[in-house]
């Protein structure tokens, strides 16, 4: 029965990548109670790999000027706009949510919060410097960290999944996201989407379960 659904891949720097030993799970369409998937169950190797790819992104990302990651996210947005309607009937396919309030009601929001964090991304704030003690200068410098990871829920892929990159990436982190194990596709389009914006390896989806 499996073999009758088409399998997903993971995204890891820049491109669909098949898991070390292509374990995967299927996936419910809830508005049917059918299955129409499969994901991978990446295992430690495949985590290692989508680490790596972001860490090795990471210089570059964090080199990039403000304007230039703002600018990014900005296209990314744009881009979000354009596939609006396979975003949505990929979020809702694995979802199962109504196809109207997902147009109406998470779309929209979620290109906006995307713009938010693309202008953000040019107004770091922090202290002016100063001598707050004798012979002492003090300010503040904000740099990225390095790799971020992060996991979402079921409920809203799509958005939660930006409520994390956004900041991230506009502060000029990598990052791995691992979805819900139940509801990966749309966070596998959009990896895919935010590509042709982004150098490679700079957002990378691993697919797996409690495990992963």
């Amino acid at each position: 029965m499996s073999n009758e659904h088409r399998t997903l891949s993971n995204f890891v720097g820049g491109t669909y990548v098949e898991t070390e030993d292509g374990s995967t799970s299927l996936l419910i369409d809830p508005s049917t109670g059918e299955g129409y998937l499969r994901a991978p169950v990446s295992g430690k190797k495949d985590v290692d790999i989508a680490m790596a790819a972001a860490a090795g992104a990471f210089p570059e990302w964090r080199d990039a000027t403000p304007s230039e990651r703002s600018l990014a996210l900005f296209r990314i947005a744009d881009a979000f706009e354009a596939h609006g309607e396979e975003l949505v009937r990929v979020e809702c396919e694995n979802t199962g949510k109504p196809i109207a309030v997902t147009t109406a009601e998470e779309l929209p929001p979620m290109i906006d919060q995307i713009r938010f964090f693309a202008t953000a991304a040019r107004h770091l704030e922090g202290k002016s410097a100063g001598e707050y003690m004798k012979d002492h200068t003090s300010f503040v410098r904000r740099e990225p960290i390095g790799v971020c990871a992060a996991v979402t829920p079921w409920n809203y892929p799509l958005m939660m999944a930006v409520w994390k990159w956004g900041p991230a990436l506009a502060a000029g982190n990598t990052m791995v996201l691992k979805p819900s194990d139940t509801t990966p596709a749309s966070s596998l389009l959009m990896a895919e989407i935010m590509s042709e914006h982004l150098p490679a390896g700079v957002f990378n989806v691993v697919c797996g379960d409690r495990e992963t």
